[in-house]
């Protein structure tokens, strides 16, 4: 009689049943019930649930490749063969009317009679007690994972932008990839100034963004992994909830909520904007419908007009449009009395920055004085075997570091930065004309502008905006 093996391991169970514990078992009970074992069939870490499993098919693509040359089909015991009860009982039922191969275990006789009600009964009692594990391995796993994301840890393969590590004297966590964070930064950035997604995409790829679709784009920009939070799921014990997670964020959760926003309340735009007509896709008329724009042709050349998408009789000139919107940008700048002061303000605290990093720098290199003299001091004891070449080692080790440390501020610190910050104050009153900005901005940086200042939208109405 001819018999083929099968073992299977499932990591959760490793420690009792390893794959070369159950080969012996098998291998025993061949000699001892004069069985040739033609074969043995091993899958690592599979799913006990189904048969799609790569060496439990090539075992059958063996059983159909010498049909009538196997007798027998050998596991250490039922639980290897499957966990799903319905499921095992009809593959037995199966290999036995196509094959006329008996599926048994090593606990049982090979001239056991699978017709038997009693033998029936039995077997399904086993698979009934192993499909009753398998539920618990999950019910037990599924708490696990709900337990970590509670207490903020995430548990799956690390998202672009981080990697897993294993900590040591804890489990698996996500650390930040620098390289793949700057690119994902860009993407919130670009997004939150009002760039398109595919427009981010192109832009992205160029800089070794793997995704392949513009969709991956979006589905990056609803992963709250990136704000330093992990989602945990509904479930009967409360609603689907947010948590600080144990990782290192990539952006702040502010931005990331800012792009929630704008995700889950902009529409797709079936036209880019244009810089002739910056208003596009922001301006809506008083009726409460969206304002396009487009030319129209006069008797010598075209004429920009902003039409509503429902009623039919406006159609406003951009030109006299944009002219009202530049009275406005003017009624939101500065005056020069407020540049000024703000000016004057912003060069007082200046001042105290500059003497605060005097004094700063001052405390440091008092510091490093201290640490030069601990080290000499260290030297002293240790030529004169006071100390212990292990304790020597430490110590140099740790005030070594924070010598560097302190060497690196003072540097920092010392910088003459007097004239960059006297540059960064003449440059205020730039900063503070927001019409000069607008039309220095290329068109999606207006729609980023326009949507943060006029958070409540533009309305056409009786004649202006």
């Amino acid at each position: 009689m001819n018999a083929i093996g099968y073992l299977r391991l499932s990591m959760r169970d490793q420690s009792r049943y390893s794959l070369e514990y159950q080969e012996s078992s098998i291998n025993e009970y061949c000699k001892r019930n004069n069985i040739e074992l033609l074969a043995v069939f091993k899958d690592n870490g599979q799913s006990s649930y189904n048969f799609d499993r790569p060496n439990y098919i090539a075992l059958e693509s063996f059983i159909k490749k010498h049909k009538g040359g196997v007798n027998y089909l050998i596991v250490m015991d039922h639980d290897r063969f499957s966990r799903n009860l319905p499921e095992a009982l009809m593959k037995i039922k199966s290999l036995e009317s196509r094959f006329k191969i008996k599926v048994v275990a090593t606990n049982e006789s090979p001239d056991l009679d699978t017709n038997d009600p009693d033998v029936f009964l039995n077997r399904a009692f086993k698979y009934l007690m192993a499909n009753n594990e398998l539920l618990r391995i999950r019910q037990r796993t599924s708490r696990g994972i709900r337990t970590a994301l509670e207490g903020g840890r995430f548990v799956n393969r690390a998202p672009y932008g981080y990697y897993n590590q294993k900590a040591e004297g804890r489990k698996g966590v996500i650390l930040v990839n620098e390289e793949e964070a700057t690119i994902i930064r860009k993407i919130f950035f670009d997004f939150l100034l009002g760039h398109p997604i595919s427009q981010i995409h192109k832009n992205v790829k160029s800089l070794g963004y793997p995704g392949i679709s513009k969709s991956a784009i979006r589905r990056l920009l609803e992963n709250c992994i990136y704000a330093g939070l992990v989602k945990v799921p509904e479930s009967i014990s409360g609603p689907e909830r947010y948590v600080k997670g144990i990782h290192t964020p990539i952006v702040t959760a502010v931005d990331f909520w800012r792009c929630q926003e704008i995700l889950g309340n902009k529409p797709a735009l079936k036209s880019l904007p244009k810089d002739d007509v910056p208003l596009r896709g922001i301006l809506r008329h008083s009726c409460g419908a969206s304002m396009t724009a487009g030319y129209s042709k006069g008797k010598n050349k075209y004429y920009l007009y902003y039409r509503c998408t429902q009623c039919s009789n406006i159609n406003i000139p951009g030109e006299k449009l944009h002219d009202k919107f530049e009275q406005i940008l003017d009624l939101l700048s500065f005056s020069q009395l407020q540049v000024d002061y703000l000016v004057g303000h912003v060069k007082e605290k200046l001042a105290d920055f500059l003497g605060s990093r005097k004094n700063l720098a001052k405390s440091r290199v008092e510091e490093l004085n201290t640490i030069e003299a601990k080290i000499e001091g260290l030297e002293d004891k240790m030529m004169n075997d006071q100390i212990e070449n292990a304790t020597y080692k430490k110590w140099f080790k740790k005030f070594s570091v924070r010598k560097s440390i302190l060497e690196a501020e003072i540097i920092e610190l010392n910088k003459p930065d007097d004239e960059k910050l006297n540059r960064a104050v003449r440059l205020i009153p730039e900063l503070l004309d927001l019409k000069a900005i607008f039309k220095r901005a290329t068109v999606f940086q207006k729609h980023s502008i326009l949507r943060e200042v006029f958070k409540g939208g533009l309305t056409y109405g009786r004649g202006g905006i």
